[in-house]
């Protein structure tokens, strides 16, 4: 006799579209100071996408730095000098 499995996890919801889930992140109470804000890469790649979301940093005159999986948004548009 054959078995049926019917699952009972909750059914995810929809996430925000692409352009929401980049208006709550550029929302962010650091954007407005001209602080940091960081994303992990395979977030960004799954919600907006890579060239979207270069885009929209490109857009306000921030600065986009990618490390270790992380997108880190300086949320300043003023002149950037990196130390090593």
């Amino acid at each position: 006799m054959a078995q049926i499995l019917i699952s009972t996890a909750p059914t995810a919801r929809p996430g925000p579209g692409r352009e929401q889930w980049l208006q709550q992140l550029f929302a962010a109470k650091a954007v407005d100071r001209g602080g940091v804000v960081r994303r992990a890469v395979r977030d960004v790649e799954r919600m907006v996408g890579r060239d979207r979301f270069i885009e929209a940093v490109a857009e306000r005159g921030f600065h986009l730095v990618e490390s270790g999986g992380q997108f880190v948004v300086i949320c300043n548009a003023g002149r950037m000098q990196v130390h090593l």
